[in-house]
């Protein structure tokens, strides 16, 4: 199996413009991703919209595409730079045999591990997508898990199969709750399939993509970490990133 990471990063962030350019201890937030997924993965790129943040990952030496900047999400602007990095012809003989693994650009945290654990999802031949989950714990307080910045997750912990991603309280079956990573991976077949659906009903009702795929019958498998990660959504996330690492 080939593995092909892809950062998307835009700037103009709704809640944090500018935020894969805020810094944490003298580095951006785009280099702290791309130096940590870089650990695990050969073939890595950025994919932005924004001549900033292009030459600031060509200033630390990172390997970055131009694309659109009229996508509606990640996965399409990685389906872009998955076909500008590869040719018609490479396509054809390996796309049913690689990956593309979308890395969000503002998880300065992620761990080489958590990519790997992703990976491990497609040991299993089925494994059409895959995505990250990270079980809440006694230190998660009750407004933890109502975040609604936090997706849940309901998986089927025999199969290993999501079933429903919410931004509600939801919960496994056993009554364990789960909130999801925003990291996934997919064949890149399927990459270019999913991109073509319509946005659903219950996509747009939650603002989570991932749910026109499971209506559509696609199959996203979940791997689990127990590591710590912060997503930067706001400026105040940023100021909760500066302190997890001085800490760290």
């Amino acid at each position: 199996m080939k593995y092909i990471g892809i950062i998307p990063a835009r700037y103009a962030s709704t809640r944090f413009p500018g935020k894969p350019l805020a810094e944490i201890g003298g580095k951006t937030v785009i280099r702290r991703v791309y130096e940590q997924a870089n650990k695990a993965l050969e073939t890595l790129v950025v994919a932005t919209d924004d001549d900033r943040i292009y030459d600031a990952v060509e200033t630390f030496g990172g390997k970055v595409v131009m694309t659109r900047p009229d996508h509606k999400c990640g996965t399409d602007r990685c389906l872009e730079a998955y076909l500008a990095i590869t040719t018609p012809s490479w396509r054809e003989q390996n796309d049913t045999d690689t990956v593309v693994i979308n890395i969000q650009g503002d998880e300065p945290f992620i761990q080489p591990e958590q990519i790997e654990a992703l990976m491990a999802c497609f040991d299993k031949e089925d494994t059409q997508i895959a995505t990250l989950v990270r079980p809440f714990t006694d230190k998660d307080s009750q407004a933890d898990l109502e975040n609604e910045n936090t997706p849940k997750v309901d998986w089927d912990k025999k199969t290993g199969v999501a079933k429903m991603f919410s931004r509600k309280v939801i919960a496994c079956t056993d009554g364990s709750h789960y909130r999801h990573i925003g990291i996934y991976a997919y064949r890149a077949d399927v990459l270019e399939q999913i991109t073509k659906l319509e946005q659903s009903p219950l996509e747009l009702a939650e603002r989570l993509e991932q749910l026109r795929w499971l209506e559509n019958g696609y199959c996203i498998r979940v791997g689990v970490t127990d590591t710590p990660t912060i997503g930067i959504d706001t400026p105040e996330d940023l100021e909760k990133a500066i302190e997890f690492y001085k800490n760290s």
